[in-house]
Order: C-alpha cells, then sequence, then structure tokens
C-alpha cells in the first residue's frame, strides 16, 4: 500500500469547493486532485464551472465554501507564494497590448524577479521552438489570436512553475503548434513532481494527453478516472470519451433530438 503524499507534495487539492456569484452556483461541491507527474484534464461545456475553478484556483474568486491547497497553501491567505509557484494561462488571452511580446515577457520576468538573462534565454527557447520569429518586435495589439496564446503560455512556463493551470490553453494554435505544447507539457511533468490542471472541451485533447479526467456538468463533477476507467464503466472499450461525456451528462437524447430535427425532411 503506498503512503499517503504529504500536502506539500501534492500540487493541487481541493476539497468541497463551492463557488458563488450572487444568488448563482456555479461550482458546487467540488473536490479534485492533481498527483505529482499527473497532467488533470477538468471537461466541460461552457458554463460547467470550468473558468470559475480555475480563477479560484489562482485566487482571482474568492471561494464560498470548501479548501484549495496548492502543495498545502491557500491561495487566499498564502497568495504570494501560491503564485509564485504557479503558471496560469486565461481562457481569454489578455494582454498589454501596447507592448511587444519581447517586451511583455521582459516584464513578466521583472515581476518574477528572475535573473534577467536567464528569463531571456528561456523566453527565446520558447518563442522560436513556438514559431515566433519577427513578430516577436510586433505590438501585441496587432497580432492573431493564435500567437496571442502562445505568448501567454511562454509567459506561464518562463519561472518553470511547480503547478500550471491553463484553461483551454491549446485553442487558436495551429497544429504544429498545438503537437509542440502536447509534448512540452508531457515532459513537463516528468519533471520534480510537477503538475497540470488543464480545463478544455476539446475530447480528443483530454484522450491524447491527460492521465485523469474529471467531468463537470453544471457546477458538479458527474465522473473521474482514467481514460479506460471512464470507458469501462460508461460502455466498453470502444466507447469514445465524447460518448462517455454525453451519457454522463445525460445529453445523448438530447443530441439525438436535435439532429433528427436538423435532418427531418
Amino acid at each position: 500500500m503506498e503512503e499517503p503524499l504529504s500536502p506539500a507534495a501534492v500540487p493541487l487539492a481541493i476539497e468541497g469547493l463551492r463557488i458563488e456569484y450572487g444568488s448563482i452556483v456555479a461550482v458546487e461541491r467540488l473536490t479534485v486532485s492533481v498527483r505529482p507527474g499527473e497532467i488533470y484534464g477538468l471537461l466541460g461545456a461552457n458554463g460547467a464551472g470550468k473558468s470559475s475553478t480555475i480563477r479560484s484556483i489562482v485566487g482571482l474568486v474568492p471561494p464560498a465554501a470548501g479548501s484549495i491547497r496548492v502543495f498545502g497553501l491557500d491561495p487566499v491567505r498564502e497568495p504570494i507564494p501560491v503564485r509564485a509557484r504557479t503558471g496560469y494561462v486565461p481562457e481569454s488571452p489578455l494582454l498589454f497590448d501596447a507592448l511587444t511580446p519581447r517586451e511583455f515577457l521582459e516584464f513578466v520576468a521583472s515581476v518574477r524577479q528572475l535573473p534577467e538573462s536567464d528569463a531571456a534565454d528561456r523566453a527565446e527557447r520558447y518563442l522560436s521552438a513556438l514559431g515566433l520569429g519577427g513578430e516577436t518586435e510586433q505590438p501585441l495589439a496587432g497580432l492573431s489570436m493564435g500567437t496571442r496564446q502562445k505568448v501567454l503560455l511562454v509567459a506561464a512556463l518562463l519561472h518553470r512553475p511547480a503547478l500550471l493551470v491553463l484553461d483551454e490553453p491549446l485553442q487558436h494554435l495551429d497544429p504544429r503548434s498545438v503537437r509542440i505544447v502536447k509534448e512540452l507539457l508531457g515532459a513537463y511533468v516528468r519533471e520534480n513532481g510537477r503538475g497540470v490542471l488543464l480545463s478544455t472541451h476539446q475530447m480528443e485533447v483530454a484522450e491524447q494527453l491527460c492521465h485523469r479526467v474529471g467531468i463537470l456538468d453544471r457546477g458538479r463533477m458527474r465522473a473521474e478516472g482514467t481514460i479506460a476507467e471512464l470507458r469501462a464503466a460508461h460502455g466498453g472499450g470502444s466507447t469514445t470519451l465524447e460518448q462517455v461525456y454525453l451519457r454522463v451528462t445525460e445529453a445523448e437524447a438530447e443530441v439525438a433530438a436535435a439532429v433528427a430535427r436538423l435532418t427531418d425532411r
């Protein structure tokens, strides 16, 4: 029997999380953990509670109830050490539009108090790998959504955080960049007990990348496990994750009815 990990060794532990916006409950009694060396996928439709959960992890939305711990630290009571250990990519690429990518990354490095030469070298390697050349000297305001997304990813990785919290990180990226980011994340969690929480509604991304997934629906966890465990519990070995998702969220009949209406002549 494996010895339980100390809280300080667990990248992320959420217990009984409740998030409210006035009278609206966005997340209810959510319990999730990201283990060392694991990419955990949080799946769900728009409005399922994924982004609210992520904002609470990084300290942007206070929990109404429950607890969040990042390597044993509370994001509300200990925000600075939590942020030092966390890299965050939000769903919407909000940046300082007047800056160039290089200037923005220099700003991030200064806020993180990173040695200038180390940060510059690291940024250059990431930017080069993601295919950003002359665009690094153009204002962010004029760059494509995909390029802005790449800059956010580099900014999140710049201080080599122990926990990456990524909200739809592959949206807007070209296939080449998607493959590079997938390979990078896989290699990233194999070092020093790191963890990744990745929110997505793209089932193929979760199937290819995640060690475990949790399916959120209307703020509640409906199913959790490895892809193999979810298949075994919801249809057998040939079942796709999309089919599992539709069954767990009780959306199969709704989808069938919508298709029937569209194809009815």
